[in-house]
């Protein structure tokens, strides 16, 4: 039998009830052990014990509360997925620059912060099946792109996104795959449902976490650095 703490981890940053939930069903499903991190836990306690999963407080644009996360968490990390991104929407001329300042924080600095943790434990473990582990951010068409009147997260989308490409180039020989994958278009959360009359025009949460499953499931013959999903009705 193969003890709890023998089970590949996969740990989740930035969990909420959309996708994140999504992630962590998934994977858990598939016999990960699940940890799950938020700066708010109180709102994912049903979510953590649906999933058996260790639930940590962790700021993640704060160095020390990363740092405190990777050590709390125990056995094999095989899955690392950063979540969280802040924006501020308005005329650049009109935006709060401390607002600004905190949404690339969070949005970039934070996905470098997780990324150098997850990259610093993954290096010391044994290869598994040809990878040592996976590190996904998620992203968004804001980093292909920039919109109006949405600077500041545009500005921490194409960094995530030069990190992840960096990473990538990097760490893809030492056996760690790295991949950031661009949600271009609306996710379908609870409280936000597509209109009956466009069935799904809105990216459906499950679909998108049987993506980044795929990913880590790859081999490293044919490791993808991004991917791109986006609803069938879509324009490009």
């Amino acid at each position: 039998m193969i003890s709890q703490m023998s089970k590949p981890l996969a740990l989740i940053i930035g969990v909420g009830d959309g996708l994140s939930a999504s992630l962590a069903r998934l994977f858990f499903n598939q016999g990960y052990r699940i940890a799950l991190a938020a700066r708010d836990t109180a709102k994912i306690d049903g979510l953590a014990k649906d999933t058996q999963a260790t639930l940590h407080r962790c700021d993640a644009s704060e160095p020390a509360q990363v740092a405190r996360l990777f050590a709390e968490i125990e056995g094999p990390l095989r899955v690392v997925i950063y979540n969280p991104s802040a924006r501020q929407r308005g005329p650049l001329i009109d935006l709060d620059q401390e607002a600004v300042r905190t949404a690339i924080q969070v949005t970039a600095y934070g996905a470098f912060l997780v990324g150098q943790e997850a990259t610093r434990r993954m290096l010391q473990q044994d290869d598994a099946n040809g990878a040592r582990g996976t590190i996904l951010f998620t992203g968004a068409s804001a980093g292909v792109k920039g919109f109006p009147q949405s600077a500041p997260f545009a500005m921490g989308k194409f960094a995530q996104r030069g990190l992840a490409q960096s990473m990538a180039r990097e760490l893809h020989p030492q056996g760690i795959h790295v991949a950031w994958i661009n949600i271009d278009g609306a996710i379908r959360n609870p409280g936000r449902t597509e209109p009956a009359n466009k069935p799904d025009s809105m990216l459906d949460p499950d679909a998108i976490a049987l993506s980044y499953l795929s990913l880590v499931q790859q081999h490293r013959s044919a490791w993808s650095n991004e991917l791109e999903v986006r609803p069938w009705v879509e324009t490009f």
